[in-house]
């Protein structure tokens, strides 16, 4: 399976706002290059914290790129995944709508009311049985569904849950020309942080979209 990392970032590394708040970073011809990815790619995996904050949709809404993922014989839109290690994603999120598959991954703290009604609003549910969220289950568990291509979307936390242990093969990240600023602001890779970097990572390309820079590295 190829886990690739993509993100939109300001100037400075931020995400967001430090209240969570997205704004504007990058632009349409970006918007065109993310919905492509999302064609390609067999699941798309983001935090609880995304949902809580963002209430994102994750399917794809260019009719022909619908078409096109019929006509191979796939779904209409990738996998939704959120990984949630408590069972807190509302049960109203779009996340959950009928036009994808969602699977919530929880950890063993997620009560089993909560599971159940993730499981009613139409989540499947994938429990790692572990403190917190197992990336590896994870990854075990969608090679074994036939996932080949797995595109993480962040928040930040998430994205260095899968650095930490080896599992990025690829990042892209939009730099966009604004300056967001903020201590508490979320970043492109969060959570404990390294100590000391073992591995860099390989800058394949870059590209000059809207009013910033595609990187493309290899990992």
């Amino acid at each position: 399976m190829h886990v690739q990392v993509n993100a939109a970032m300001s100037v400075d590394g931020k995400l967001s706002t430090r209240e969570r708040r997205q704004i504007k970073i990058s632009g349409s011809d970006d918007f065109a290059r993310v919905t492509h990815l999302r064609k390609e790619c067999d699941a798309i995996a983001v935090g609880v914290g995304t949902v809580m904050a963002d209430n994102p949709h994750l399917v794809l809404g260019d009719e022909e790129a619908r078409d096109a993922r019929r006509a191979d014989g796939r779904p209409a839109s990738p996998h939704r995944i959120v990984l949630d290690s408590t069972g807190r994603t509302p049960t109203d999120a779009r996340i959950l709508d009928s036009e994808a598959k969602t699977f919530i991954v929880v950890s063993k703290r997620a009560k089993s009311d909560s599971k159940q009604a993730l499981r009613k609003a139409g989540a499947e549910i994938i429990d790692t049985h572990t403190e917190r969220v197992s990336i590896e289950t994870l990854l075990t568990e969608l090679d074994n569904s036939g996932v080949e291509h797995l595109v993480v979307e962040g928040g930040g936390e998430i994205i260095f849950s899968f650095f930490d242990i080896g599992a990025v093969d690829s990042l892209t990240v939009y730099v966009g020309s604004v300056i967001i600023g903020g201590r508490d602001a979320p970043t492109l890779a969060d959570g404990d942080g390294f100590r000391l970097p073992e591995d860099t990572l390989t800058l394949e390309n870059v590209t000059t979209i809207d009013d910033g820079v595609l990187l493309e590295y290899s990992c």
